[in-house]
């Protein structure tokens, strides 16, 4: 059998989890961080686990044959430049999270909760009625498949669902999709901005303030996907200039957030801190797995990333 190397804070658990639910045994060796890894490393051709961590240490494996992500982005070994081995990343888990953070924030903006929530602190009785997601456009950023699957879960709500993707093709879930050739016109009808795109060199400032400003006035947007997406003065810009209604920022491109950063103060903007979807062991070994079994028996592996696309 393979021998892998696990490379993650959580090894531990993962190495657990493999055995666990794997039906064959599968030879692992758990490294917390990257310094053990290289006291660990004997040549083995199989890594598995946190993209960051394994660029640390890429180097000095010249044997690496396969790397299996336990995020869903890759950006580090993308950067990394190093290309003599197969990456496969991490599809079909994240969705069902990612659904609920997204639908949450845009039911609470609905239902104005934070701001009842500041009035009962004030004590103060005011009425004044919910909006509803039925009936609201909704726009996707990516259509993958985090993306359809927060297509399908909006759909349950009555939402009109566009997505946005290279081609345009037309995807299961979605109402129609533009292609990025058509960008600010996808934009210029939508009551929510949801972006679920990869960081690539053609993600990057895609919404900058020229782009933010074909949004109407009214417009709600939320990032779970990455940073570079998004230009941070121009979205604090709009915020302050009340031309957008407010966002959600799960990803920053420094993180943890710095305290002197604009973000913070921008009024009607929500910083959580990169939780919109956590790589559970329980969710993550399993395609491990199933990629291990494949790999040993020579067979094609699941969710190969293309390093000139980044995804």
């Amino acid at each position: 059998m393979s021998e892998c190397l696990i490379i993650t804070a959580v090894a531990e658990e993962f190495a657990a989890e493999v055995a666990r639910l794997s039906e064959i045994p599968i030879p692992v060796t758990a490294c917390k961080d990257a310094q053990q890894a290289l006291e660990e490393y004997r040549g083995q051709r199989i890594l598995f686990g946190n993209p960051a961590m394994i660029a640390e240490v890429l180097a000095h494996m010249p044997g690496i044959a396969w790397i299996q992500s336990s995020w869903a982005g890759v950006t580090p070994l993308i950067e990394f430049g190093r290309r003599d081995y197969v990456l496969t990343g991490v599809k079909d888990v994240f969705g069902p999270q990612m659904s609920e953070y997204v639908l949450g924030f845009l039911l609470a903006h609905e239902l104005k909760i934070v701001k009842r929530a500041e009035l009962q602190r004030e004590r103060r009785w005011l009425h004044f009625p919910s909006g509803t997601l039925a009936g609201k456009r909704l726009g996707i950023m990516g259509t993958g498949s985090i993306g359809r699957h927060i297509a399908n879960t909006a759909a349950c709500f009555g939402m009109t669902v566009t997505g946005l993707s290279r081609s345009g093709s037309n995807v299961d879930g979605f109402d129609k999709v533009a292609p990025t050739g058509q960008f600010h016109e996808f934009l210029a009808d939508l009551d929510y901005l949801v972006s679920t795109l990869p960081q690539t060199r053609d993600t990057n400032d895609l919404l900058n303030e020229t782009a933010l400003a074909m949004l109407p006035g009214h417009a709600y947007f939320v990032n779970v996907g990455r940073s570079n997406v998004v230009v941070d003065e121009a979205l604090v810009g709009a915020l302050r200039n009340a031309t957008l209604a407010g966002a959600v920022l799960d990803v920053f491109d420094t993180e943890p957030l710095p305290k002197d950063s604009p973000l913070w103060d921008a009024p009607n903007l929500i910083v959580t801190s990169h939780i919109a979807a956590i790589s559970h062991p329980l969710l993550i070994v399993p395609v491990f797995i199933d990629n291990y079994v494949r790999f040993i028996g020579g067979k094609k592996l699941r969710h190969v990333v293309d390093f000139d696309h980044g995804y």
